[in-house]
């Protein structure tokens, strides 16, 4: 399958797949006149960059991960890697829920200057 192929079928750009392969999480191979041709299976493997992309994971996290994937074998310290970093985002939400509510407060107060800011309870 050629990259523009790929790219459509995946949903992304031909330049996010030539990112991909520099980040050496997607692999092709050239025909004599240096085009990319691609496995059936890369529109999936696309896919799933892509998810591991949107959780957050940066591409050193993602190569790792890749190979876990593909051998169906999880890494325990990749794993251990990955759950601290659930815990970091469980904190960032529990902090940005507080920034909401003081924001909530702000608005009542903005909105009606005699309103009592439970900011502070």
């Amino acid at each position: 399958m050629r990259i523009g192929e790929v790219a459509e079928k995946a949903g992304v750009s031909v330049r996010a797949l030539r990112y991909y392969e520099e980040q050496d999480l997607l692999h092709a191979r050239r025909s004599p006149g240096g085009q990319r041709h691609y496995p059936d299976s890369a529109v999936s493997r696309v896919r799933l960059i892509q998810q591991l992309y949107a959780a957050g994971l940066p591409s050193r996290v993602v190569r790792q991960v890749l190979p876990c994937v593909d051998s169906g074998e999880p890494a325990p310290k990749l794993l251990d890697q990955l759950e601290a970093e659930r815990v970091r985002v469980d904190e960032r939400i529990t902090d940005l829920l507080a920034v909401r509510d003081r924001l909530d407060d702000v608005i009542a107060v903005t909105r009606d200057p005699d309103a009592v800011c439970s900011y502070g309870r």
